[in-house]
């Protein structure tokens, strides 16, 4: 993919797509899912090593973290929306709890 600009999928593909991502919805036009873990050391554990998937895919979440809770959105701001990357993230960071 490099060098290559991501493109935003259609409402209907990404609403396709989300059937096959448990866990994460569509929340202000950007994938969205919320993480608890059982204290703070897990959910900072969480956040470490999604930091390194994330660096090796040139795509990085907006997230937060408060305690034991880790809140991620993904859209692709270079495709204007949601893209394949996002969906590529989102289940990179789902298998690493699921």
């Amino acid at each position: 993919m490099a060098g290559a600009r991501p493109t935003r999928l259609s409402i209907a593909e990404v609403e396709s797509r989300l059937a096959h991502c448990p866990g994460w919805e569509l929340v202000d036009a950007k994938l969205y899912r919320r993480f608890d873990f059982p204290d703070f050391n897990a959910a900072f554990g969480f956040m470490a090593r999604a930091a390194l998937i994330a660096e090796s895919l040139d795509h990085h979440p907006e997230w937060s973290n408060v305690y034991n809770r880790v809140e991620v959105s993904l859209t692709t701001h270079d495709a204007g929306g949601i893209s394949e990357l996002d969906f590529e993230l989102a289940g990179r960071l789902g298998a690493l709890v699921d």
